[in-house]
């Protein structure tokens, strides 16, 4: 039997990136999956994917929406609960670092930029924990947040209003797992690092060409991934779906799983120290 066989998951930001790619891992192992995104074209991709893996149309909800809007995380909730029946795993994978209106950056940013990156990146994280908290009670299910290695300890120059939310969004994976233990609903994230996806697009302006010549070129650098490549999105599906299975992950509660090919293990003086002692004794 598939991991997830009769479990019901609500994936949002699922039309491209890693919520696509853990919409398509989970239904391919047996799960009826809710997929939703703002992108209508981007969507269809979606379902056009999972249809292609052999899952059943009747095992797909689709929901086209923006999901800081609270109707749309309502829409989320019961259509799943109407088509389905029930729900048992939550991921909240939409995010995104959002462009300044200014073209500001650091910590210039407009505190509008401010707003709409915790609205998105934390708050509707929140809304949508607490909407789904008495389904996931009743099936004693789970939830994995997505955050990122931005999160810290390092400083993040050029985006901090994302790299604030996302530690901001670690503090409430682990307030969370522990209020919601207590239901027997497991609560845990993960933080990937470099992922090839089309959030370049969104948070640097970069077309789909120069995103990939960016993932390209630091996967090429070790000092940057030691791992030696950058991660496509289904590396870090595969991480989500560890935690979203009670078998596999059972004992693991409130923690944060790093999935960056050890780019977070790194520091710039320690990576150039070759260089360093090349440059002081030559």
């Amino acid at each position: 039997m598939a991991r997830f066989t009769d479990k019901v998951a609500i994936i949002t930001g699922s039309s491209n990136g890693i919520g696509q790619a853990t919409a398509v891992l989970f239904a391919s192992e047996g799960a009826k999956v809710t997929i939703t995104g703002r992108n209508s074209d981007r969507l269809e991709e979606t379902k056009k994917l999972l249809l292609k893996a052999n899952v059943p149309e009747t095992n797909i909800n689709v929901v086209i929406g923006d999901i800081t809007q609270e109707s749309v995380q309502e829409t989320l909730i019961k259509t799943t609960l109407d088509t389905f029946g029930k729900i048992d795993i939550l991921v909240n994978n939409a995010g995104a670092g959002i462009p300044d209106a200014q073209g500001k950056s650091g910590v210039n940013q407009s505190i509008d930029t401010y707003h709409k990156t915790f609205e998105l990146n934390v708050q509707s994280v929140l809304e949508m924990t607490q909407k789904a908290r008495p389904h996931l009670a009743k099936t004693q299910g789970e939830i994995v947040n997505i955050s990122s290695i931005g999160a810290g300890p390092a400083a993040q120059v050029a985006n901090p209003y994302y790299s604030i939310a996302k530690a901001a969004l670690d503090q409430y994976t682990r307030t969370a797992a522990i209020d919601l233990v207590n239901e027997n609903i497991r609560v845990n994230s993960v933080s990937p690092g470099a992922v090839s996806t089309g959030f370049s697009s969104v948070s640097r302006g970069l077309d789909d060409e120069k995103s990939k010549k960016m993932y390209e070129y630091l996967g090429s650098q070790r000092e940057c991934i030691p791992r030696g490549f950058c991660a496509v999105p289904e590396d870090i599906a595969k991480v989500i779906a560890f935690l979203a299975d009670r078998n596999a992950s059972n004992y693991i509660i409130g923690q944060t799983i790093v999935a960056d090919g050890g780019t977070s293990l790194i520091l710039g003086a320690h990576a150039h120290g070759a260089k360093l002692v090349e440059a002081v004794f030559k």
